[in-house]
């Protein structure tokens, strides 16, 4: 716990700075036409592969015995490779609506 603490003490500033881009992300993101949503969503597939090198990079300098850096690298990379699959699954879903069918 006192780790924990730790880390929140010296990161307030960064903590303060992800809250508020989640609140900007969720506004901004709420507006966008239903039609522009899954273009705009497989355009952010590349954000999360960014997110994912983040991680492994963070994860790679964590010293051993510091937990809480491996374990929000390890979130970091599940729920960014989770995003990056959902979004291509997505995409490929929507170019094959643009196909022409086979008769």
């Amino acid at each position: 716990m006192e780790q924990f603490l730790q880390f929140v003490d010296s990161n307030l500033i960064m903590i303060y700075l992800l809250t508020f881009t989640i609140l900007l992300g969720f506004e901004v993101i709420s507006k966008v036409p239903t039609v522009l949503h899954t273009p705009l969503m497989s355009g952010a597939n590349a954000v999360s592969g960014v997110i994912i090198i983040g991680a492994i990079i963070l994860m790679r300098n964590a010293s051993p015995d510091d937990y809480i850096t491996l374990v929000l690298g390890s979130l970091g990379i599940i729920l960014g490779m989770i995003n990056v699959v959902g979004g291509f699954a997505v995409t490929d879903r929507m170019l094959e609506m643009f196909k022409k069918k086979k008769k």
